[in-house]
């Protein structure tokens, strides 16, 4: 018998309230201090773990009721606003238009227009952390559209020539919460222009400072 009263399940991806591990292994890169945006934040798990690591932090997303105990923090942004409206929202005035971070972090979302843009939104120094499910994901679970699954070094071509790569890995994820193929890129953009012949950007350090 089912008791009518009982709100409804989250959704898989809302339940999950433990950062990825691939956001914990590099988030000290982000300068310290500095502000972080975690975009399509869904619950807001990466949101709290960077305000625990003392980062100010701008949390995005098209709903933001989950994020309704960080309104009052004075470390937390919350911005309701729909990424895939037409006009994007890093060119929006009083959302993210003109602003950079000190860290980005995108984590199973996929929205190719707004990709670029990203890049853009970084710092000098800043870093760039994304993780989402790539093609082949179809075969264990959501999401199947291809729109939302990237292509095999897809996050290589975004950073190449833009970003000092730091990390990329490309597989497939059995156990945890949500197994599937996933692609995932770590990358720091430079502090100023390259002093490469071929434009290419300098190292950067795989430690933080």
């Amino acid at each position: 018998m089912t008791n009518n009263d009982e709100p409804p399940a989250l959704p898989r991806h809302l339940q999950i309230t433990d950062p990825s591990p691939w956001v914990v292994r590099f988030s000290s890169l982000i300068r310290a201090g500095g502000t972080a945006l975690d975009l399509a934040c869904g619950g807001g798990r990466h949101t709290r773990y960077l305000l625990e690591l003392g980062y100010k932090v701008v949390a995005l997303d098209r709903s933001t009721q989950a994020l309704s105990d960080l309104t009052d923090n004075p470390d937390c942004e919350v911005i309701c606003a729909d990424l895939e409206q037409a006009e994007p929202v890093f060119k929006t005035p009083g959302l993210l238009e003109r602003r950079t971070f000190n860290g980005i972090i995108v984590v199973n979302y996929l929205y190719r227009p707004l990709m670029d843009e990203l890049i853009d939104a970084l710092a000098p120094g800043g870093v760039l952390i994304y993780e989402t499910f790539a093609r082949g994901n179809e075969v264990f679970t959501r999401p199947r559209n291809p729109d939302h699954l990237l292509k095999s070094g897809e996050l290589l071509a975004l950073a190449e020539g833009k970003l000092q790569v730091l990390a990329y890995e490309h597989g497939i994820i059995e156990k945890g919460p949500l197994p599937g193929v996933v692609q995932r890129l770590c990358a720091i953009k430079p502090e100023g222009p390259s002093g490469r012949d071929d434009g290419e950007p300098e190292p950067s350090s795989l430690f933080p400072k």
